[in-house]
Formats: structure tokens, C-alpha cells, sequence
């Protein structure tokens, strides 16, 4: 029986509940005369038969449920302490903790074809399956698992957009190998001469197209090192700026996951209004220094704006947010790995303050943004995937990838099959939730 109908038997049981006691009461405090009690007593007695057999007809369609007891005060628990809580919050679902799973992963680095090198750890060597048999625990509900078919029913005729890093490329095949099992995407790219930084991949039949936008600041960006870019060189962010590489051809997608990360922490130059206002890491004596997040909110700031500016864009706009690296016994270029086998528990994680502050920058303006997308008629959903993601250390390719240039570790990005899954399942939750209309 659907929540809805449970609650109304609900109601009709505590009203008739208050009745019974009610009439009780009023029967036990009129003063009748003497001769006239037994009369009233088995009048009395009549009413609350009467009642009794009604509750025990209203009773049983409650408990046909196998999951319910047919006991009253089971149902009291399982129907109104749950189900109106149910039905008036939804539940967190980024609040919680990774618990072992007995479900196999949903696809495996021989089912899918479409994972990048990097990221097939299992290919590359990785001999321990343990990262593999956890699932995401939300603290006061289930997370539903992954359904492909539904999910393409729900994105059937539709496009949706990754604008970001390599995370976000992660991101996008972790999905493109769930969508797998229900149909097999033909890749589109050089219909639209796309270079490999910007795919698009299209399920004939569903009618449906994923695309990967690479714009790794989410804003205008240029080189600032006299000696050339590297890992590590000097960047010039335009923080009013949107990159064109993804404001060109945006406006007809209809979901678009925003996300950036850890090219925040390369040295940078701040630009707004045309001038320089101020600089991260820059080594520049005569430049105001300012925190990295500082400019992370502002990139955030300005692709929203930017979205919502443009005439034709009608779509749902979501915000995936910072992804932690997991580096350990040195930093990232010094030796720095990833070698764990199990996630944190929440007492475990390491809470860095700098983990705080970014993800703090980008969902303030994610909440200034959905504010101000609702005037207009535009949808915003917030896909916060932090917290799971710091007690994941076990989860990154570490050496497990095709050999390096340099032999560094890689903590930043994170396997597939692998808990970066989990992103897809919030995504598909998500989904489940949004208004399917577009603006006329």
C-alpha cells in the first residue's frame, strides 16, 4: 500500500482513537441518575464495540504489507514514526558512512570499453578487491542503487554536459560504463570534429547524448610562466570571465554538471575587470595575496551567472563538489601515495581545513545561484559529494596505471569500476527528483 493511502488509514485511526477516549471520559464524568447507570453502562459498552470492529476492518489492509507486523503498536512505529518522515523531509543524501556491500560491482574493466587507461586499475596490476565491496550508507535512508534502464528512461531525448577537469572526465565514464549495461553509446566526437578534450557520446536509443566539455578553471584561463606550462607553472584566471570553449555550445543541453578541483592549487593570477586584483602562490612581492578558494568561489560565481544570462538555456543545472586527493608519506611530486585498502571511518577522516573552505566557497554560491535561478524559472540541484569522498583513500589508482613520464602516484582520480560510482547513484537519485518540463 502506497505511503499516502498508509497515512490516511493512519488518520482515520488516531481520530477515531481520540473518539473512543473521548467518549470514555464524557461517559465516566456524566452524572445520570442511579437508576439510570446500567442503562448507560451497556450503552456504553454498545459504542465501544462498535467502534472496535470498524478499527478491526481498517486494521488488516495496513498490515497485507509483509514488511509491517500486524500488531498495532508496530504499525504506530512503522508507519507514522517512518513514513510521515518519509513524506515531509527528504532524507540527506551526503550525510553518512561507507558500510561492506555484498552486491558486485556494476560493471568491470572487461564489460566496459570506455574507461580511460588511467583509471583501470585492475588492468594495471591492482590485485586487492577490497575498495570494491563498499556502498554509500546515508545516515536516515537508503541510497537506491543504480538502475540503467531507468535512467535512460528518464534522460530518453535529452543531452547532458560534464564542464570541468579530468575528475569530471572520470566522472562521465564512470557513467558512459553504468549506461552500458542497458544500451552501448557510439561515440560521436568526429561528427562535431571534437579533439579528445571535448566528446560526445550518443545512445541511439534512447536518443540521448553525453558530452565532456574540459575547462579545467570553468573560466578564461592562460599560461603566465616565462618558462612554459608544467604541473606546476603559473596561471592567469579571468575570474569574470566564462571559457568559451563551453558558453559556445551549452545553451541547448538540458543538465549540465559543473565541477573543478585541483588545478586550484597551481600558482595563480586573479583577474577581474580587466586587471589584476590579487594572486594565490604567484611569488609576486607587489601583488595582494589571497587564498586559493577565494578565486574557487568566483569561477563558481561566474559560470552560474553565465548560464542563467544565456537566452536559450532552459536546462538543470547541478554542481558536483570538490573531490579530496588522498596523498600520504609526502606530497603529490615528492613521493606522496595512496596505498590503503579500506575506506575511513568518520572518526578517521582528516578534516583539512583547506577540504573545508573550498567546498564551503562553491556551495554558498551554489545557494546564491539556485536562489536567483528559481526567480527565473531554472533548476538547480546540488550534487555534494564530498564527505564520501574523503573517507575513500583507497579508492585512487595510486601506481596502478600505465608507467609515467615521472613515476608519481596518482591520488586524484579514482578507479572504475570504484566508489566514484556512487557519484552516478546520487545522480540518478537526483534526477528521479527534477520537475521533467522545460521552460516554454
Amino acid at each position: 500500500m502506497g505511503i499516502l493511502a498508509d497515512l490516511c488509514y493512519e488518520r482515520v485511526i488516531s481520530y477515531m482513537s481520540e473518539d473512543i477516549w473521548y467518549l470514555n471520559m464524557k461517559l465516566h464524568t456524566f452524572e445520570a441518575p442511579s437508576g439510570n447507570k446500567s442503562v448507560l453502562w451497556n450503552f456504553h459498552k454498545g459504542i465501544l464495540l462498535a467502534l472496535t470492529l470498524i478499527l478491526l476492518t481498517i486494521i488488516p489492509p495496513l498490515s497485507t504489507n509483509k514488511n509491517l507486523p500486524s500488531s498495532l503498536p508496530n504499525i504506530w512505529k512503522n508507519t507514522t514514526s517512518l513514513k510521515i518522515v518519509e513524506l515531509e523531509k527528504q532524507c540527506d543524501l551526503f550525510r553518512g558512512s561507507w558500510v561492506p556491500k555484498s552486491e558486485q560491482p556494476y560493471y568491470t574493466n572487461d564489460t566496459c570499453d570506455m574507461m580511460f587507461e588511467y583509471q583501470n586499475c585492475l588492468k594495471f596490476g591492482r590485485t586487492d578487491r577490497e575498495f570494491l565491496k563498499w556502498r554509500w550508507k546515508p545516515d536516515e535512508c537508503e541510497l537506491p542503487l543504480f538502475d540503467s534502464a531507468q535512467f535512460l528512461e528518464i534522460v530518453k531525448g535529452k543531452s547532458l554536459a560534464f564542464v570541468g577537469d579530468s575528475v569530471a572526465r572520470n566522472h562521465m565514464q564512470s557513467l558512459l560504463c553504468l549506461l552500458s549495461n542497458g544500451s552501448h553509446p557510439e561515440d560521436v566526437s568526429l561528427k562535431y570534429n571534437l579533439t579528445y578534450d571535448f566528446k560526445r557520446w550518443f545512445f541511439a536509443d534512447y536518443n540521448f547524448t553525453v558530452a565532456r566539455f574540459w575547462s579545467p578553471f570553468l573560466v578564461k584561463s592562460k599560461d603566465a610562466d616565462q618558462n612554459g606550462f608544467s604541473s606546476n607553472s603559473l596561471m592567469n584566471l579571468y575570474l569574470d570571465e566564462a571559457d568559451q570553449s563551453w558558453t559556445s555550445a551549452i545553451e541547448s543541453f538540458d543538465y549540465v554538471v559543473f565541477s573543478a578541483g585541483q588545478w586550484f592549487f597551481r600558482p595563480q593570477v586573479y583577474y577581474e575587470n580587466g586587471r589584476i586584483i590579487g594572486c594565490f602562490n604567484c611569488q609576486k612581492s607587489n601583488v595582494t595575496q589571497l587564498m586559493n578558494y577565494y578565486g574557487y568561489g568566483k569561477v563558481f560565481q561566474t559560470a552560474f551567472r553565465t548560464i542563467m544570462s544565456l537566452k536559450g538555456y532552459k536546462g538543470v543545472t547541478l554542481m558536483r563538489t570538490f573531490s579530496p586527493s588522498h596523498f600520504e608519506n609526502g606530497e603529490w611530486n615528492k613521493g606522496g601515495n595512496c596505498a590503503r585498502t579500506r575506506p575511513f571511518t568518520k572518526e578517521e577522516t582528516k578534516r583539512e581545513s583547506y577540504v573545508f573552505e573550498l567546498h564551503k566557497a562553491q556551495v554558498e554560491e551554489f545557494k546564491a545561484a539556485e536562489k536567483e535561478g528559481m526567480k527565473r524559472g531554472l533548476q538547480f540541484r546540488l550534487l555534494d559529494t564530498t564527505e564520501a569522498m574523503l573517507m575513500r583513500p583507497d579508492g585512487h589508482p595510486n601506481h596502478y596505471s600505465p608507467p609515467r613520464k615521472e613515476n608519481v602516484a596518482d591520488c586524484v582520480h579514482w578507479c572504475l569500476p570504484g566508489p566514484i560510482d556512487t557519484w552516478n547513484e546520487f545522480l540518478f537519485s537526483i534526477l528521479k527528483t527534477v520537475k521533467q518540463w522545460r521552460i516554454p
